[in-house]
């Protein structure tokens, strides 16, 4: 098997499974140190709940912002390559900074993580949409076979570093998280042969020659992206600011789609306005749905009865269900677009977005079911299986048919600054997620003797949770409705 199939073979690039094999050992590094994260901020550092919130969606934030810039490195001076793999050193790196214990050692180890992350994550989505001829049927699916990659490194950093963590130490699994990034970065060098075609940077001939007074291109970025490293640090120090950061580079970005679209014509202006609407709800989707590693995890470690044949189950571990249940069902969703598309009966991308927001709100509704069934204000883990599996389906409605939707919207030249611009909409997401959060928050976590209020603690969960079900499914619905005005906006592509 060639690795550039073409558009009628039924088999998929070698690339992809080269590809999906680096992606899972970077969201291993990523998962891992994410699941360990909150309760870090909260217990070892007794940070309060709101404090560690704060710190917790403004670094998950920043992690999808940088993609924006990653995104333009690579497409007008690195190319992909050169981008996963200095990006992915960098992520491995931060790791092991943060094992030095510290608070301080914490902020400068994230700071340097969403660096490094803005400049794998985009670059190698974007490498996959490339080993696809346009039109080709198959990419849907090789983005789902894609994503599988993603959710099975989440689930071996959910449930391996989450329980070393839990029983070790944090330290010990944001070590492991670091091993496993140099293992993600060994991975995508063997299989770059297979990828080469499309990763290369765009004028390779002046890449290492003085073009800034002594300064190659290529070095400018490296000095260039060692600079933003304390930018980072403040930010995270400084949450609030931030927010507006978040909100001055959403503007831009938005602003050069709507520019570029301009340029090229009303069809690709529709395209273009189509994109930013699936945006907006895209926000909305991971605003809600990214509680799984904030207040999603306070409340397994307060109000959960993780016990399991005699074994208690770590809070953060609790989010293994979600890449679980991926790994479930993945396949059977690739299947599923393949056929129904080749039925000429797939559903649009904005009644997909739609029904994926619905089945969201519909888990957070799980907790009306569970709270009567509570015993010493604890409910059972099944509660958290059934919202995990909600959440789950309906993230294979959303999210990889939107990275899939980025590279069939967008011209080829500017693929990478696109998705850039989809992780923007998440970083704006993980943003108001924090935000979100802290109406569940608590002002301290409770001192040695101290006793939580589990009663009140259970009552507030019960509340916020049931009123973002609510919201969900309203907006979810509302898409579904509208969906048929949006897709007139994408001309035919689906």
């Amino acid at each position: 098997m060639s690795s550039t199939a073409t558009a009628t073979s039924t088999k998929h690039p070698v690339g992809l499974y080269w590809l999906f094999a680096a992606e899972m050992w970077e969201r291993f590094c990523y998962y891992g140190m994410r699941a360990l994260l909150l309760l870090y901020l909260v217990k070892s550092l007794a940070m309060g709940d709101n404090l560690g919130f704060a710190v917790y969606g403004a670094y998950t934030a920043l992690v999808y912002v940088m993609p924006v810039i990653g995104g333009r490195i690579a497409d007008s001076i690195l190319g992909s390559r050169l981008a996963v793999l200095f990006g992915g050193l960098l992520m491995a790196i931060g790791e092991f900074v943060i094992v030095g214990g510290s608070e301080l050692l914490l902020f400068w180890g994230m700071a340097i993580i969403i660096v490094g992350n803005g400049l794998f994550k985009p670059n190698i989505s974007t490498m996959v949409g490339k080993l696809y001829p346009d039109g080709d049927p198959r990419k849907d699916s090789g983005f789902t076979i894609f994503y599988i990659g993603i959710n099975l490194g989440a689930l071996l950093a959910t449930t391996v570093c989450a329980e070393v963590g839990h029983i070790y130490g944090a330290r010990y699994g944001f070590a492991l998280a670091g091993i496993g990034m140099l293992l993600g970065i060994i991975v995508f060098q063997l299989g770059s042969k297979h990828y080469a075609h499309v990763s290369a940077p765009p004028s390779p001939e002046t890449l290492h020659k003085p073009r800034f007074g002594p300064l190659s291109p290529f070095v400018a970025v490296v000095v260039g992206c060692l600079a933003l490293i304390p930018v980072l640090y403040f930010l995270l120090r400084h949450t609030g600011i931030a927010g507006y950061v978040l909100l001055a580079v959403a503007v831009f970005v938005i602003g050069s789609l709507i520019v570029r679209g301009i340029k090229d014509g009303k069809v690709q202006l529709d395209k273009m306005f189509g994109f930013i609407i699936l945006m907006l709800f895209n926000v909305v989707f991971w605003a809600c749905f990214e509680q799984a590693g904030s207040s999603l995890t306070l409340f397994a470690e307060r109000n959960v009865d993780r016990h399991v044949f005699g074994w208690e189950m770590g809070a953060a571990t609790t989010q293994f269900f979600n890449p679980a249940y991926i790994l479930l069902f993945g396949s059977l969703f690739s299947i599923m677009w393949v056929r129904l598309k080749l039925a000429g009966k797939d559903p649009s991308i904005p009644m997909k977005f739609g029904l994926g927001i619905l089945q969201l709100g519909l888990g957070y509704l799980v907790i009306l079911l569970a709270a009567p069934l509570a015993v010493e204000y604890q409910v059972p883990l099944w509660t958290l299986a059934l919202l995990y599996m909600l959440h789950t389906t309906g993230e294979l409605f959303l999210s990889p048919i939107g990275l899939s939707m980025v590279t069939k919207l967008v011209p080829k030249d500017m693929t990478a600054t696109a998705m850039g611009a989809w992780f923007l909409s998440i970083a704006g997401a993980n943003y108001a997620a924090g935000l979100l959060a802290t109406l569940t928050g608590a002002e301290h976590e409770p001192a040695a003797g101290e006793v939580l209020d589990k009663a009140a603690s259970l009552a507030t969960y019960v509340d916020v949770y049931s009123n973002i079900g609510y919201v969900t499914v309203g907006v979810g619905l509302f898409l579904m409705v509208i969906s048929p005005l949006v897709n007139k906006l994408f001309h035919g592509i689906r």
